[in-house]
């Protein structure tokens, strides 16, 4: 029988002294969280195999896609600064409930709605006109299954808040299916899993300059 996707060895796009781009299966954490039962992640299992790997971003649980991470502190310090600065490019891709429909095919719209942390409903977050930070999502709509009602949906995340494209498409009426934080109980169904996927990272090596590009297709 083959291994559960949250057992897999880590799967690496690139490494080399300064970074490594790593393939994160969806259900895994990035990095540890309470209790012994938690201890099982991306973080601790590149750290078995590349020593002294320094986590540099995050994704969610439930979403797959790539995630860099560092060899060591002078990269990672290097790498979080091209992260604040946006000079990180990331898109993913998500399949959303509905049909999300654009004004010109030929161009990305906009989500640009203020998040802030629901503290009642902690860790989940809400858009909040008065206390919500600045939140801004690019998106492009890929294809429409009309028989299914749904669209594949291209995402590049601007800034850069927790559950940011969850809470976005959410709010537009348009949550990912799978998702068990936003999504109403029928959309939730309609997948095992979150169908979100980070897709694309392009940026500068933080030792040469060097532009370096990633792709890594969904298996959505």
């Amino acid at each position: 029988m083959a291994p559960a996707e949250g057992t897999l060895p880590v799967q690496a796009l690139h490494e080399d002294a300064d970074i490594l781009v790593l393939h994160k299966p969806a259900g895994l954490l990035c990095v540890p969280g309470r209790g012994p039962d938690k201890q099982d992640c991306l973080s601790a299992r590149a750290q078995q195999r590349w020593p002294g790997a320094l986590i540099v971003h995050r994704l969610d649980q439930a979403t797959s896609g790539l995630v860099l991470m560092a060899r060591h502190i002078d990269a990672q310090r290097q790498l979080s600064l091209a992260f604040e600065q946006r000079q990180v490019h990331k898109r993913y891709v998500a399949v959303v409930q509905g049909h999300m429909e654009q004004r010109d095919d030929s161009t990305w719209a906009e989500i640009d709605l203020p998040i802030a942390a629901d503290w009642e409903r902690r860790p989940l977050r809400v858009i909040d006109a008065a206390a919500g930070k600045p939140s801004l999502t690019r998106w492009h709509a890929a294809a429409h299954d009309p028989l299914a009602d749904t669209t594949r949906v291209l995402l590049e995340p601007v800034t850069g808040r927790t559950h940011q494209l969850r809470v976005h498409l959410s709010a537009v009426g348009h949550a990912i299916l799978g998702d068990a934080l936003y999504a109403d109980a029928a959309t939730q169904a309609r997948s095992s899993r979150l169908l979100l996927h980070a897709s694309d990272l392009a940026l500068a090596h933080p030792a040469t300059g060097e532009t370096l590009q990633f792709h890594l297709p969904p298996n959505f």
